[in-house]
C-alpha cells in the first residue's frame, strides 16, 4: 500500500512478515500424496544408485588451481558455436575439446541419462557405453542394473519388465536450464547442469500422473578418445522455483504433447 506524506513524496508499506518468498508462497494442492511418495522414492533410489556407482571413482586429474582452462564465473548464454552434427547411440557426440564443448556435452548427457530409454536394459547399456569412460562402464552398468528393478518399475507405474501399460504414455524427460563449469584443466572438467524433469504416466487410467521436478546434476568429464566422457555423476534437488497456479493439463493433452514435441541438441 502506498502512503503520501506532507512532503509530497510517496512511501510504500511492505507486507508484514517478509522474508523468503519461497517460504510463504501458496502451494498447489493438486498433487496426490501417492504421486508425491512415488516421486520421492524414485529420486532417492536413483541418487543412492548413482552415489554407489561413484564410490572409489572420485579421483580427478583436474585439481583446483590446475593449468589450462581455469574456471570463471559466468552466466549461461549462447556462445554462437554450432551444435554437433554427429550422434553415437542416438546421443549427440563429437563435442569440441574446449570448456564450452564440455558444457554442451554435460547438457546433452543429462538429457540422455534422464530419458525413458534408461528403463530398457539394452538401450541403457548402449547409452552408458557411449557416454562413460571405458574404465567405469562396467561399474555404471552393474549399479544401475540393481537400481532399475521390477519393484522400481512398478513404483513409477510401469510393468515389472519396464514396459508401459497398455493405453498409457510413459514420460521421462530431462530439460537442461543452464550449465556451469566449477573446475577444469585442459583434459578434465566438472560441470553442473541445472535441470527440470518430467516423470510419470499420461493417460486416463494412470495412478502415477506426470509430475515436474527440479534438480542439479554434477558430472566430472574427461577428454577420452576424441570426446568428453563421464567419469562420475551425482544429483541433488533444486534450485526449485515457486510453483505456479496454472491448471494442470488433462491426461490426453499431456500424452499428445509428449508424442508430438521432440527434443533438442544443446550447445553452450
Amino acid at each position: 500500500m502506498s502512503l503520501g506524506d506532507d512532503t509530497g513524496r510517496t512511501r510504500t508499506r511492505l507486507p508484514e512478515g517478509g522474508g523468503d518468498p519461497y517460504g510463504g508462497a501458496r502451494r498447489s494442492g493438486r498433487s496426490s500424496s501417492r504421486s508425491l511418495v512415488t516421486v520421492v522414492g524414485v529420486v532417492v533410489l536413483l541418487i543412492a544408485a548413482i552415489a554407489f556407482a561413484n564410490r572409489g571413482g572420485g579421483d580427478s586429474d583436474g585439481e583446483e588451481g590446475g593449468g589450462g582452462d581455469s574456471p570463471k564465473a559466468a552466466v549461461t548464454a549462447p556462445s554462437g558455436e554450432k551444435p554437433v552434427s554427429a550422434k553415437e547411440a542416438g546421443v549427440p557426440a563429437g563435442f569440441p575439446h574446449t570448456r564450452q564443448g564440455a558444457e554442451s556435452a554435460a547438457a546433452n548427457y543429462a538429457v540422455a541419462l534422464g530419458s525413458g530409454d534408461m528403463f530398457n536394459k539394452a538401450r541403457r547399456d548402449t547409452i552408458l557405453q557411449s557416454l562413460i569412460v571405458p574404465a567405469r562402464i562396467a561399474d555404471f552398468e552393474a549399479t544401475l542394473d540393481k537400481a532399475y528393478t521390477p519393484e522400481f518399475n512398478k513404483n513409477v507405474g510401469l510393468n515389472e519388465d519396464g514396459t508401459t501399460p497398455q493405453g498409457l504414455t510413459f514420460v521421462s524427460r530431462t530439460s537442461p536450464i543452464g550449465t556451469k563449469v566449477t573446475e577444469s584443466t585442459s583434459d578434465t572438467a566438472t560441470v553442473e547442469v541445472w535441470c527440470s524433469g518430467l516423470l510419470g504416466l499420461a493417460g486416463e487410467s494412470s495412478t502415477s500422473p506426470v509430475t515436474n521436478t527440479w534438480f542439479t546434476i554434477t558430472m566430472q568429464l574427461q577428454w577420452t578418445d576424441g570426446d568428453w566422457k563421464i567419469v562420475t555423476h551425482s544429483q541433488k534437488d533444486g534450485p526449485t522455483p515457486v510453483p505456479g497456479d496454472k491448471r494442470a493439463s488433462s491426461a490426453d493433452e499431456m500424452a499428445k504433447a509428449v508424442q508430438e514435441y521432440g527434443g533438442f541438441t544443446y550447445a553452450r
